[in-house]
């Protein structure tokens, strides 16, 4: 590889300005290489909506070994994803980790995924996404740890944000929002429980006038009712 400062600042440009997923997964499954990973998985979740968060997931793994982890439902037992959920430090892969499921580890392993690091990254959207890089040679050494440890963790970071950008680019409409002062103010006051009654004496306004703030603010936002709104117009920073 390079000199790092130059790795960084080429696959990052290239990862922060990839226009398709595609594109994305190409430099990110190739920097994984550079680190010595001859496989690499994405996934990410966006915070809405709130019942059924939408998932990006991709990876270069073998054909049979998506259609297996996907028939057995391994993501259900996989250890990666349910440290990911909890915990943003990195997780190399042992036979410690698995010892709960050793007939996922095994099923793994036979699909030549016998060496492993994963790593999760939040931000204050509240999406998540992990980043698992994979070999099926040697494991992964202290020595070796050490010396990639922070190229290993730009990595995620970058990939999170590269991603978050193309994300953004789809949902321009949504970005573009923009709520009046009172709307927010509404909203805010909605959000810590208030009824339109309570939110009106607060303001010294009509509950008539909360209640149109209300519409106006649900309909900007597409949502389907007042709590609704309250929850995308959290997620999506506008309050």
């Amino acid at each position: 590889m390079s000199d790092t400062s130059d790795w960084r600042e080429e696959g990052g440009h290239a990862l922060l300005t990839a226009t398709t997923e595609q594109d994305f997964f190409t430099v990110l499954s190739r920097l994984a290489r550079d680190l010595g990973f001859e496989y690499c998985a994405y996934g990410r979740r966006s915070p809405l909506p709130i019942s059924n968060p939408k998932v990006y997931m991709v990876n270069n793994y073998s054909p049979e070994w998506q259609q297996r982890y996907q028939k057995e439902n391994y993501v259900a037992i996989d250890p990666t994803v349910a440290h990911a959920v909890k915990s943003v430090q990195p997780l190399v892969w042992t036979n410690e980790l698995f010892q709960a499921s050793p007939a996922f580890w095994e099923d793994a392993r036979a699909h030549g995924l016998k060496a492993g690091w994963a790593q999760s990254s939040f931000d204050p959207s509240g999406a998540a996404s992990l980043l698992t890089l994979a070999r099926s040679n040697e494991m992964l050494s202290s020595t070796e740890l050490r010396r990639n440890a922070a190229d290993m963790a730009w990595l995620v970071q970058c990939a999170h944000q590269g991603m978050a950008n193309l994300i953004a680019k789809r949902q321009s409409q949504e970005q573009s929002v923009i709520l009046t002062n009172r709307e927010i103010e509404v909203l805010r006051w909605t959000a810590d429980g208030k009824t339109s009654s309570e939110v009106g004496e607060i303001m010294c306004i009509s509950e008539r006038t909360v209640n149109f703030h209300v519409n106006n603010s649900v309909e900007k936002l597409g949502a389907a009712n007042k709590t609704a709104c309250v929850a995308k117009a959290l997620m999506l920073r506008l309050l």
